[in-house]
């Protein structure tokens, strides 16, 4: 039976190589992009609490989140993971989301010209609205086109 791993590494790595040709996109502004905007994360007043008491040990989610994005924009498959699980539990919703874009669209158009932002900035968008709806239906929330995700209030505990 033939080895077909080199072949399928060789063709990876060609997809790769293409998607950098065509986006500018390269491993290291992945890298600039995510320290960037996860600095912006941890210092934010609505995003920065739910990021930082989960996470305590940054370096181990920025190369997760290295691997995701060069996953998203350059195709490479290096991150295997199930990002919407684990965003499910957050006490997120529709402001969470549009601060989190925001940043990131900060962070993106700071560091790159308005082409390779908006190649960002896309997958971004549709990263946000798909996890928006599935928390929302986590929560029983059937989002209609244009409807956003406001999480109940809970009352507050100490009343």
């Amino acid at each position: 039976m033939p080895d077909t791993t080199s072949t399928d590494e060789e063709r990876r790595a060609s997809i790769v190589q293409q998607m950098r040709e065509q986006t500018g996109i390269d491993e290291g502004m992945i890298e600039q992009l995510v320290r960037g905007f996860y600095a912006r994360i941890r210092e934010d007043d609505l995003l920065g609490p739910i990021f930082n008491a989960r996470i305590r040990d940054w370096e181990p989610h920025l190369q997760r989140m290295f691997a995701f994005w060069s996953s998203v924009v350059l195709s490479s498959s290096v991150y295997h993971g199930q990002p919407m699980r684990m965003h499910l539990p957050l006490p997120v919703d529709a402001r969470h989301f549009d601060r989190w874009l925001d940043l990131f669209e900060q962070t993106a158009r700071d560091l790159f010209n308005d082409r390779i932002a908006e190649h960002f900035l896309e997958r971004a968008r549709r990263i946000a609205t798909s996890f928006e709806l599935g928390i929302a239906s986590s929560h029983g929330v059937l989002l209609g086109k244009d409807e956003r995700f406001i999480r109940p209030q809970q009352p507050n505990r100490n009343d």
